[in-house]
């Protein structure tokens, strides 16, 4: 696990612990949950991207069927 540094003012830090005390957790238990949250609503919104690309696809894509012609049938004269 890597650990990162961060510059908060001093009177945000204080309420947030204030805050975590009252969690019964810790104010890096916070900080990691919330940027654990954060990564986990990026991998959703991509999953739904792709579901609404794909189902786009399957709406508006046409078969093409199988090709039936050569290059030389297209340029006989």
């Amino acid at each position: 696990m890597s650990n990162i540094t961060l510059s908060v003012d001093d009177e945000i830090i204080k309420k947030v612990k204030k805050i975590a005390i009252d969690k019964n957790t810790t104010l890096t238990a916070m900080v990691r949950e919330y940027l654990k949250s954060i990564a986990e609503r990026d991998q959703i919104e991509k999953e739904q991207a792709v579901k609404k690309l794909d189902t786009y696809f399957q709406k508006y894509s046409r078969n093409m069927n199988i090709k039936e012609w050569n290059r030389e049938s297209l340029h006989e004269r």
